[in-house]
């Protein structure tokens, strides 16, 4: 028997990285996916990969726009009756080029300059170069995403009395990182929304938690520079970036009975890079 056998388990942005392997790791542990991405025939495939063509469902949704996420659980309403598990994971990077070319770069000469100088004296100038519209779309689909998400989640799963919603936070927004202002703003909303409506939920027996990762192997984070990865797994413990795997198998037992008495917690798999 499986941990998540008879469930079924929402995973947004299932398509690639995290999403990916909570959707294929659920599906193991006896789960029925509902993957949503923006990249539907991608979501397919993960389904597909799951075993379940039949009874599982690839579901096209931007997060980030509210209509969208209520259609996207009305036809999970329709198809399946009912959602046990909700996995708020969707998520951006720094989509913008020209802000990564010059994150890499600045990162590389402040290394040089600690180097040689024994202190840094470059800023990365994120933040007051940061657009209204790259700000804007962050909190969009990171924070706007998870409330609309949970709000829909919320819907099915307290008239039941039953139900586990894990929302992917990250150190960021913990500590901050620097060169991402947006993207840390975000995953301390994630944080801290997570907390309040675990206090909320809970009397109705639904547990909502969060997960916030270190630096995982994803195709958001192979956008970094050789020096810059260098530099993060030096400063981890473990010596190394973490794996999807590090973190769905954080998210079964999350999901699973077992964390029944866990509520509005921040798990954090980052290999010691931070250590609260």
């Amino acid at each position: 028997m499986g941990r998540l056998d008879g469930k079924t388990a929402l995973i947004t942005g299932g398509a690639s990285g995290i999403g990916r392997a909570i959707c294929q790791s659920f599906a193991r542990e006896g789960a029925t996916i509902v993957c949503n991405d923006l990249a539907v025939e991608a979501a397919q495939q993960v389904v597909n990969e799951c075993g379940q063509q039949k009874q599982g469902l690839a579901v096209k949704a931007d997060v980030s726009k509210s209509r969208q996420v209520t259609a996207m659980f009305d036809k999970v309403r329709k198809r399946f009756g009912r959602l046990d598990i909700l996995v708020n994971n969707a998520g951006i990077g720094l989509e913008n080029a020209q802000v990564r070319a010059r994150f890499n770069k600045v990162i590389a000469k402040q290394r040089a300059e600690l180097a040689t100088q024994g202190k840094i004296t470059t800023s990365l100038e994120a933040t007051q170069n940061l657009t209204d519209q790259d700000w804007e779309r962050m909190i969009a689909v990171h924070l706007h995403g998870t409330f609309y998400c949970t709000r829909e989640a919320l819907k099915l799963m307290e008239p039941r009395r039953s139900g586990k919603i894990i929302s992917i936070a990250s150190i960021c927004g913990m500590t901050g990182c620097a060169g991402a202002p947006h993207y840390s703003a975000a995953k301390a909303g994630i944080m801290g929304f997570t907390r309040s409506v675990a206090r909320e939920a809970i009397v109705s027996g639904v547990n909502v938690n969060a997960i916030a990762p270190g630096y995982i192997d994803t195709p958001m984070t192979q956008a970094v520079s050789d020096a810059v990865r260098q530099a993060i797994e030096m400063a981890t413990p473990a010596g190394r970036f973490g794996t999807p795997q590090d973190v769905a198998t954080l998210a079964i037992y999350l999901a699973s009975d077992e964390a029944n008495f866990v509520v509005g917690q921040v798990m954090s798999p980052n290999g010691g890079y931070v250590i609260a």
